[in-house]
């Protein structure tokens, strides 16, 4: 799926998603990841939703954020209740979608000048 919106030099945005393949700007990723409009984490150690825990969102949370999207692979699935628990309760909005589209609300809201994270996940 290819995916093209305009903004301003220095800004992350996704150009294209494939299962298993990620293009941010020139990158090409293979890895999960965090993104922001700013920066981007292909350090971040889950690769599936499954292996993802609360110590994990530590590096999520330090962005404050608005909202988080979580793109769980080629299908919408969620993560442990805990989780989603540890976002809301910081008033940090979260959605959760397969990876497409995440990637695709993720430049909308980029777009928008949001301050979002987007975690996304690209092995199911």
């Amino acid at each position: 799926m290819k995916i093209t919106l305009q903004t301003g030099p220095g800004v992350n945005l996704v150009r294209s998603f494939v299962p298993g393949e990620l293009r941010v700007g020139d990158d090409v990723i293979h890895t999960s990841c965090l993104l922001t409009a700013e920066s981007m984490d292909t350090d971040w150690p889950p690769q599936t939703l499954g292996e993802l825990t609360l110590a994990h969102l530590d590096h999520v949370i330090a962005q404050r954020p608005e909202i988080v999207l979580i793109g769980t692979g080629t299908r919408q699935r969620f993560p442990e209740r805990s989780i989603l628990t540890a976002l809301l309760t910081r008033r940090i909005g979260v959605e959760v979608m397969d990876t497409a589209a995440a990637c695709r609300t993720f430049n909308i809201l980029v777009a928008e000048d949001r301050r979002v994270v987007a975690a996304l996940f690209l092995k199911d």
